[in-house]
């Protein structure tokens, strides 16, 4: 799987997660909070994404990050690791 797809299934649940948010319009760059999320809609944002994605990252891995591409390349990270 590749980063741009990892990012869509992240983009695919802000969206649903998220009032009036289209796909198109969400960049990687920035982070879930610039969208109006509040931390329940980030846990299900991050939950449902490793649902989609088959995959486990700890909470602890996930502290540091600020942007949707960083989070990414954790799932990444993850799926890598898991595929190896």
């Amino acid at each position: 799987m590749t980063k741009e797809q990892v990012i869509e299934v992240i983009k695919k649940n802000i969206a649903s997660n998220i009032d009036d948010i289209d796909t198109a319009a969400i960049d990687p760059q920035k982070s879930m909070r610039d969208y109006g999320a509040n931390s329940l809609d980030m846990i299900e944002v991050v939950s449902t994404s490793m649902r989609d994605l088959k995959i486990k990252v700890p909470r602890s891995e996930l502290a540091d990050i600020n942007n949707i591409e960083q989070l990414a390349n954790k799932f990444l990270e993850h799926l890598n690791k898991a595929n190896a």
